[in-house]
């Protein structure tokens, strides 16, 4: 699956206040996630392997790394069945990078999933990912639309955070 993706992560001092603004806006709440993100070696863009209860997907993405909304080109494949099999041929193939642990609440407002995240070594987060899966949405769109639910909980330039989880640990 292809996927267009306008995101950002912020650091979130209060996570339970991200989590009462969904509940109120009827977000349909997917689940607490535990999850590890083992990142590979590439040659272009980054590939992780994402192992949880509710989300197991090989995902491998391009994005500019930097401050504010961030454009994300996305393939993803859906993992059914054994991941750890899948894990070992691929750090076989490319090595590992990094492994990310994290608890995970993934909420759904229509097309935009929001994430609450807690990284035991750097604290709790909230990612916002405006998502085009059909790749016929305007670019301009998904960024308001991202823009517009970062001025609803609250998300400042100062909480924005430039990088992923991987090159933070």
């Amino acid at each position: 699956m292809q996927l267009k993706n306008i995101e950002i992560k912020a650091r979130c001092a209060h996570p339970a206040r991200v989590e009462e603004y969904l509940v109120a806006h009827n977000a349909l709440f997917k689940g607490l996630d535990h999850q590890r993100d083992t990142y590979f070696n590439v040659q272009r863009g980054r590939m992780k392997l994402r192992e949880g209860i509710i989300e197991n997907a090989l995902i491998h993405y391009d994005r500019v790394e930097g401050p504010g909304l961030k454009k994300s080109e996305i393939l993803l494949y859906k993992v059914v069945g054994d991941a750890a099999t899948l894990r070992d041929i691929l750090m076989r193939a490319f090595g590992v990078l990094k492994v990310v642990e994290k608890e995970r609440q993934i909420y759904f407002i229509d097309h935009i999933k929001f994430h609450i995240d807690h990284i035991p070594q750097l604290g709790d987060f909230v990612e916002i990912e405006v998502i085009d899966e059909t790749g016929t949405m305007d670019e301009a769109v998904l960024r308001d639309q991202c823009t517009h639910y970062m001025n609803e909980l609250g998300i400042t330039d100062v909480d924005l955070v430039a990088h992923s989880y991987s090159d933070m640990l």
